[in-house]
């Protein structure tokens, strides 16, 4: 069965780099590259047609361009055209097609949270049967160093296992939050601070012995870093993303993006990195 990458394309200047990183992941991966692009449904149908083919000279016009803008070979592909709802679309293709991976832009309105919601990429990222790619840098940056926050959920054991799958030459920092009660309170008693010193040493070695035993399944290991800050999570992600940015943040989602948004919808709006969102299942 043929691999297949599926890029969501709008057209836009700003779309390039996306379209770049998908061209080079379907080259490194052997997959199939699918360009889509979805129209509007409620254009007359004689507009519709001429307005297909122009679109589809577009994408191809651009393929051209940014491979040779960035020295790259040709991929197997596949450009189309569909009507619908973006979002609706790109995610009824990437379950009928049984996409790999969705590669897609960045959201545009930088620093403007309350505006991603909506988005097509919001939407996707909280429907879509596979791990997305949001893209925000060049093609040209190798994935070479990879943030992934764990917990002891399924859906970070999810994002782990995809990173360590897809990307067994990478170097992955594991970041874990953790809190403890009391600490406020007794933080500077010595009684407390040993109860505490002793229960991350223990969350430690339990964090390693998972990711072990996840690792014992797989054919090829990276190089692996286990980092435990103390404070609350979404806090501890972000000072991080600031403070060293990584090439690529690899994530976990139930698809419940609108409860867990605040996180969520900063990180669509202040991009430090490229972000892979993988479903827990």
């Amino acid at each position: 069965m043929t691999r297949t990458l599926l890029f969501a394309c709008d057209l836009s200047a700003e779309n390039r780099a996306a379209f770049g990183r998908a061209i080079r992941l379907a080259l490194e991966t052997g997959a199939r590259l699918d360009v889509l692009h979805v129209l509007d449904p409620y254009l007359p149908h004689t507009a519709l047609h001429d307005l297909e083919q122009a679109v589809i000279a577009e994408m191809e016009r651009m393929l051209t361009d940014i491979r040779e803008d960035y020295a790259l070979p040709a991929p197997e592909c596949l450009i189309q055209t569909v009507t619908g709802a973006p979002y609706a679309e790109i995610i009824r293709e990437a379950h009928e097609r049984e996409v790999e991976m969705i590669v897609m832009g960045a959201h545009r309105k930088r620093g403007q949270p309350d505006l991603v919601a909506g988005t097509t990429l919001a939407r996707v990222l909280r429907g879509a049967p596979c791990p997305v790619v949001s893209i925000s840098h060049p093609p040209t940056q190798t994935w070479r160093d990879i943030l992934v926050p764990v917990d002891f959920s399924l859906t970070c054991r999810n994002a782990l296992r995809e990173t360590l799958r897809r990307f067994p030459a990478a170097h992955l920092t594991l970041l874990h939050a953790w809190e403890l009660p009391g600490e406020r309170e007794l933080g500077s008693t010595p009684n407390y601070a040993q109860w505490r010193d002793t229960r991350v040493r223990q969350l430690r070695r339990q964090l390693q012995a998972e990711v072990e035993t996840l690792m014992t399944t797989l054919d090829d290991v990276p190089e692996l870093e286990l980092e435990l800050e103390q404070g609350n999570p979404e806090t501890v992600l972000m000072n991080r993303l600031r403070r060293q940015p990584p090439d690529l943040l690899a994530l976990g989602s139930r698809g419940d993006w609108q409860a867990r948004g605040h996180l969520s919808e900063r990180l669509l709006a202040e991009p430090h990195c490229d972000i892979m969102v993988c479903r827990a299942w």
